[in-house]
């Protein structure tokens, strides 16, 4: 006979246990998850779960097809180049990384096999097979941005869950009168947003310079 509390809840959603999950990474941490703490955040057993994800590993992939959810509304424009595109894709992936930072450890150490995920894929690599990218070269150019947008979004929020500052923020305190260079870089502050923007910009012209020889 099955176990009367896998039965799905009234008003309980696939959506809600994952925004449940991501909120909960958020505030103590991915390793801190379990089925049983996600179970006690919406107060049911957690066997109530496995009605919407069958085990922890499937949750973990969940939340990432949820955090990469946004990415399928960036489609390119018309007359809008290649570069345009990856740098409007880029930006919307870190904003979605920064919406749920305690996530990151999750998306960049689990590799992204779903089905959603990879659909995703599929469509970056046909657009940019459409700009002139062989399907090799493509899937080179979607890793390079994708994993410069991870490692970049890690270092400005992926920090303990409590802790008040990234890694680029602590540097800060380390200025002064041995460091007068560091010092004058730090000037104005981290500015994550400025520096973002001028490395994908960068990144992203450079692949359609090597293109175009």
């Amino acid at each position: 006979m099955a176990d009367r509390r896998a039965r799905p809840r009234a008003g309980l959603t696939r959506e809600r246990v994952l925004d449940a999950a991501l909120d909960f990474a958020d505030r103590h941490g991915a390793a801190a998850l379990s089925m049983r703490k996600l179970g006690a955040e919406l107060d049911v057993e957690a066997m109530t779960l496995y009605h919407y994800v069958p085990n922890k590993d499937a949750l973990f992939e969940a939340m990432v097809d949820r955090l990469v959810q946004p990415l399928e509304r960036v489609e390119p424009r018309k007359n809008e180049d290649c570069a345009a595109w990856l740098i409007r894709l880029g930006t919307a992936f870190r904003d979605a990384l920064l919406a749920h930072p305690g996530a990151l450890p999750v998306l960049a150490t689990r590799p992204v096999t779903s089905r959603a995920s990879v659909e995703l894929v599929e469509s970056a690599l046909r657009y940019l097979g459409e700009a002139g990218f062989e399907p090799p070269r493509a899937l080179d150019v979607l890793n390079a941005v994708m994993t410069f947008v991870l490692g970049h979004t890690l270092a400005e929020a992926g920090r303990p869950p409590g802790a008040e500052e990234s890694d680029v923020d602590s540097l800060i305190g380390l200025g002064g009168a041995d460091f007068p260079l560091l010092t004058l870089a730090l000037a104005d502050g981290p500015r994550h947003a400025e520096r973002f923007d001028f490395a994908l910009g960068t990144l992203v012209r450079g692949f359609a310079t090597a293109r175009s020889r």
